[in-house]
């Protein structure tokens, strides 16, 4: 786990926390003594819509302050719920003539603190005008055992019910009738899970327990509690998305059936970051449980959120919640209907989470979201088909096409493996994306060369004996697929020497395959220097290709290789004087105690290395 803080002492940290969320909008107060966060334009002729718990899982529960969600919020210490105190100072804070409920999570101290609230309140007023809504979702936590004596535990999933009942609050018809009875509908059709790749860190303490680097761990609890299960070594994506929604929908589990999910049910997802992980992998995880959802489940939700929804400090995990609207609107407490409550989702609102998280509301069916990419996948294989038969402007120089099959599979087989080393060299040197950077074009290619998805439609890419089809491919692999300062570097050099040997073969002014090839070579490096200054020993990848060049232009293929991995392997003593790692000074690798090579040089060395290698291999 992370211990690195800003703040390394959780001493004043909250009071600090809701100061600074609270500066944004100025419709929102703090009352410091009570740490409660309240809307200063609450209508005290509806609803008033109250919630906290324990601080470090922001935005919940102060950033979901505001109009058409709550009217005010407390927060605890850190993982620990408010006190009674407090919450009665939140509830007086916003006095409301149509009552008040209280929205929580299962969790012992705040179910204890809240309900002694909403007693004392309603004591104090003498009417049952204070009523609270526990919300425990999570399926992790089993029926046996005696844990159903306590109910599942709450996770983020209680956020569609803050958005149900805080809009409906705000409705012009929201009872207090009418608003709980939503609520308590809402909850009951909830199912959520999470999985972590490691613990959170409170600010100053010493923490434990922490997960091996191949470990996962699936229901777990946003206090760093225990999971029930823990996997090692960690599945992929793909398969931690399954499990996670088999706990969810399988109906045959009788431990965790706890709602049933219909073919044409409406549903909701949400997806919370537990404040760790990237914004890249949450969408990508996003994009993963709809496609699992839709495949495997028949569902397709009618609304998706996704982002920090309901944290736990800086923990590397997430959970996934599934509401049934459909289900919620059936049920003889709900006095509205399925639209009526997709309309509560959408309601807009002024809160800290709305204003700066990106909350996605209303979403498209997911046929409608891809018509546009649909149509561009289908451009971009007609172009694909034109690489694969070798279409161009100029002239071609063919070579013999299962050489150039079993060289380009060597090569491709060659720069997949070295990723690893790449990678970690990549990440002591620079930002560590190198190897995978060139994994993927690698991997890329190989699909070329099988003929993609399709082989029915594309030809395989060797097939013809095209040099001119191969350089067009790898021009596309560069662009589409391998970005950072590496990929426009080869995507510039491929794209010249393309350009060149069509030029050459077309004109006729060189014969001999290796005088097109030095030719053209030389001329991808003089166009190439239009756009990067780096020369041989600058420590880049121009210490591999520039030696390369000039080498098999003046004596054959053999010799720009061996050019080539001189130049590579001279990069380990070499000071970095362009780029990213020009930023760090030399590193070394933690795993030789030697100065890496550069990433880059070194990834082009074993791709031509290995061509040549599969070329020679086949004569």
């Amino acid at each position: 786990m992370s211990t690195a803080h800003l703040f390394n002492s959780a001493d004043g940290l909250v009071v600090k926390a809701l100061r600074g969320l609270v500066a944004y909008n100025p419709s929102l107060s703090l009352d410091l003594d009570h740490r409660v966060v309240y809307d200063t334009t609450f209508d005290r002729s509806k609803v008033a819509i109250i919630s906290g718990g324990g601080s470090g899982h922001e935005p919940a529960w102060a950033g979901y302050v505001g109009t058409n969600m709550l009217a005010a919020s407390a927060a605890g210490d850190i993982f620990a719920s408010p006190s009674t105190k407090q919450i009665l100072a939140a509830v007086n804070r916003v006095p409301s003539d149509a009552g008040t409920i209280l929205v929580i999570t299962n969790y012992t101290g705040d179910c204890l603190h809240f309900g002694l609230a909403a007693e004392k309140a309603n004591a104090a007023s003498g009417r049952d005008s204070c009523r609270m809504i526990v919300c425990g979702d999570d399926v992790s936590v089993g029926r046996g055992g005696g844990r159903n004596l306590v109910g599942r535990r709450g996770l983020a999933g209680q956020i569609a019910v803050l958005k149900v009942v805080g809009a409906a609050a705000a409705a012009a018809s929201g009872s207090l009738d009418d608003v709980y009875g939503a609520g308590q509908a809402v909850a009951q059709q909830l199912v959520s899970i999470a999985a972590t790749l490691d613990h959170c860190h409170v600010p100053g303490r010493t923490e434990h327990g922490a997960l091996a680097a191949d470990e996962m761990e699936i229901g777990t609890g946003p206090h760093n509690e225990p999971g029930y299960r823990k996997l090692q070594p960690a599945p992929s994506a793909e398969e931690l998305v399954g499990s996670l929604l088999k706990h969810c929908l399988d109906e045959t589990d009788a431990e965790r059936a706890y709602v049933h999910f219909g073919p044409n049910d409406e549903t909701v997802l949400l997806v919370s970051n537990f404040g760790g992980m990237s914004q890249l992998e949450l969408s990508a995880l996003v994009d993963e449980l709809l496609v699992q959802l839709q495949r495997d489940w028949h569902q397709t939700p009618v609304r998706v959120y996704a982002g920090c929804l309901e944290t736990s400090l800086n923990a590397p995990a997430f959970s996934v919640s599934l509401l049934n609207l459909t289900a919620a609107a059936a049920d003889a407490q709900c006095p509205y209907g399925v639209e009526e409550l997709k309309g509560f989702l959408d309601a807009r609102t002024s809160t800290y989470w709305e204003s700066f998280a990106g909350a996605q509301a209303q979403r498209r069916p997911r046929a409608e979201q891809f018509v546009q990419s649909a149509k561009g996948e289908e451009a971009d294989a007609d172009e694909e088909d034109a690489v694969a038969g070798g279409k161009g402007s100029g002239g071609d120089l063919p070579v013999d096409a299962a050489r150039l099959e079993r060289a380009l599979r060597r090569a491709c087989r060659d720069l997949a493996d070295a990723e690893p080393d790449l990678t970690r060299w990549d990440t002591v040197m620079g930002d560590g994306d190198c190897g995978e950077t060139l994994k993927t074009g690698a991997l890329a290619l190989l699909a070329a060369v099988d003929g993609g998805a399709d082989s029915g439609k594309t030809p395989p890419l060797a097939q013809a004996g095209s040099s001119v089809a191969v350089l067009r491919a790898l021009e596309s692999i560069v662009e589409t697929k391998m970005g950072g300062t590496l990929g426009g570097i080869l995507g510039i050099f491929l794209v010249s020497l393309r350009a060149a040997v069509e030029k050459q073969v077309a004109e006729g002014s060189k014969t001999e395959a290796s005088a097109v090839w030095g030719s053209a070579l030389a001329t991808a490096i003089e166009h190439l220097g239009h756009y990067t200054p780096a020369k041989v020993g600058d420590r880049t990848v121009m210490d591999t290709l520039i030696p390369f060049a000039e080498a098999i232009g003046t004596a054959g293929f053999a010799a720009g290789v061996a050019a080539a991995k001189k130049g590579a392997e001279s990069t380990r003593t070499l000071t970095p004087r362009l780029g990213r790692a020009t930023y760090v000074g030399a590193g070394k690798d933690a795993s030789s105690g030697e100065l890496p090579p550069d990433p880059g040089a070194w990834g082009v060395m074993v791709a031509l290395s290995a061509l040549y290698e599969g070329w020679a291999e086949s004569a």
